[in-house]
């Protein structure tokens, strides 16, 4: 009798310990309360998720020797879009997932050099080196979007735009997913595509 109970007193334990970690590993969804995450950015700054409840906030994984990454830098479309975005005070954070020594990994110091070289805006860069926050968006590729409302609830994730190229000609006339969903989110309606294929390189985590 005691062994039976000993053993459904273990069973149970390890069911609870399967899916507290499949919970915490659970894919984020629309409509749903977007991971928390806190980490410094370039400068030494604490960005929190908490300390971001009230604004309408923007993540965009990147590498910067991603050819996809290179089609949205080269031609300024990304820095058109965080421009127009913070311009609205909305909150654009870079998250750079890339281990280091591998593809993108960049320091801090390299990474403010890249904001400034490519005329870019972000609200904040953040280095997630052990690929912490990006797991737990589920982050595939660079780049990979994801659009926060002012409650903290995920209103978009995917790719940016219905052009899942490397060719910078294919932005124009492309329907840009993230662009479209602020302005929507602005005017109080619900997005219209809160989900779209992301396309990219793969991101470099920590193995």
């Amino acid at each position: 009798m005691k062994q039976n109970i000993k053993f459904s007193l273990l069973i149970a334990a390890v069911t609870a310990l399967i899916l507290s970690c499949a919970a915490a590993t659970a894919a984020p969804k629309i409509g749903e309360m977007a991971p928390e995450f806190m980490l410094s950015d370039t400068f030494g700054n604490d960005v929190s998720s908490a300390d971001l409840i009230g604004k309408t906030v923007v993540l965009e994984w990147t590498n910067h020797g991603c050819p996809y990454v290179k089609k949205h830098y080269n031609s300024q479309n990304m820095q058109a879009l965080q421009k127009e975005a913070t311009a609205d005070n909305v909150v654009w954070i870079s998250v750079i997932s890339s281990a280091e020594g591998k593809q993108g990994s960049v320091s801090a110091e390299e990474a403010n050099e890249l904001t400034t070289t490519r005329d870019a805006s972000p609200s904040h860069v953040l280095l997630d080196l052990e690929g912490t926050m990006g797991r737990a968006y589920d982050a595939r590729t660079t780049p990979h979007m994801f659009v926060i409302d002012p409650e903290g609830k995920l209103t978009f994730m995917g790719g940016i735009d219905d052009k899942p190229t490397a060719d910078s000609a294919d932005i124009e006339g492309a329907n840009n997913y993230v662009r479209t969903a602020l302005a929507e989110m602005k005017e109080g309606k619900v997005v219209s595509t809160p989900t779209s294929r992301p396309y990219g390189c793969s991101v470099k985590y920590k193995s």
